[in-house]
């Protein structure tokens, strides 16, 4: 018979983590750096396919792709196929803690080669990510230039005492038919950015929850105007 309590014990083990990485054929003055997180049982490879035709393929895009494995079935598909997930809500500490090592560690690696600054550098997420690049840029100041947030949430303690203001941009695009985020909840998202961040841009666009195909008419402006100076040549069609 076994007993209704068992002990828990917690250890920490080294684990392999990867990105996917788009260059540009030239980088000059007006390159971006953009570390790019997709979201819930998507990976690295779809990410990066997505984010560097919405940002201008001039820029730099670090696709990093999340650390916990699991298998999912696309609707139609005939197999199972390799997914991948930034954790569950039964262990989100530590989801964070690991989401906010993966994130500075990838950004110092690729500031240092490119040259490249916090003020030339965006952290981008679609869906599951979201709110914890958010919670990045209120916990780590000064480590990104603009934070772009696609179909996914606020925090929800976000309100707290504990996010420091935050010094990046904020681009959050939404969906009018969000099946996991509700029209009434989205509505309220951007006066709650507001609470520790100055510049927040919010956009409600038609559809479900899918990378807007046309989210680089959005995206392409916003940079423009965040990191002025640069050409507007490379706006995606």
């Amino acid at each position: 018979m076994l007993k209704d309590e068992f002990e828990r014990h917690v250890f920490e083990a080294r684990i392999e983590c990867c990105y996917l990485l788009h260059v540009p054929e030239s980088i000059d003055d007006n390159t971006i750096l953009v570390a790019a997180l997709h979201g819930y049982g998507s990976n690295a490879e779809d990410m990066v396919r997505l984010t560097a035709p919405a940002m201008g393929r001039r820029h730099i895009v670090a696709a990093i792709q999340a650390p916990n494995q699991h298998y999912s079935i696309p609707p139609g598909a005939a197999a199972a196929r390799e997914a991948y997930n930034w954790g569950i809500r039964q262990h989100w500490r530590a989801a964070i803690d690991l989401h906010h090592q993966m994130v500075r560690q990838v950004l110092s690696l690729l500031q240092a080669r490119f040259g490249l600054g916090p003020h030339r550098t965006v952290l981008a997420g679609f869906s599951q990510p979201v709110g914890l690049n958010y919670r990045f840029a209120g916990t780590h100041p000064g480590w990104v230039r603009g934070v772009i947030g696609i179909c996914g949430g606020v925090p929800r303690d976000w309100e707290e005492a504990e996010y420091k203001q935050v010094d990046a941009a904020i681009l959050h695009i939404a969906r009018d038919e969000d099946e996991f985020y509700p029209l009434t909840e989205v509505q309220g998202f951007a006066d709650r950015l507001r609470v520790h961040a100055s510049d927040v841009e919010f956009h409600l666009l038609p559809g479900a929850h899918r990378f807007p195909s046309r989210a680089g008419a959005v995206i392409q402006p916003w940079l423009k105007r965040v990191f002025p100076g640069r050409s507007v040549a490379d706006v995606a069609s």
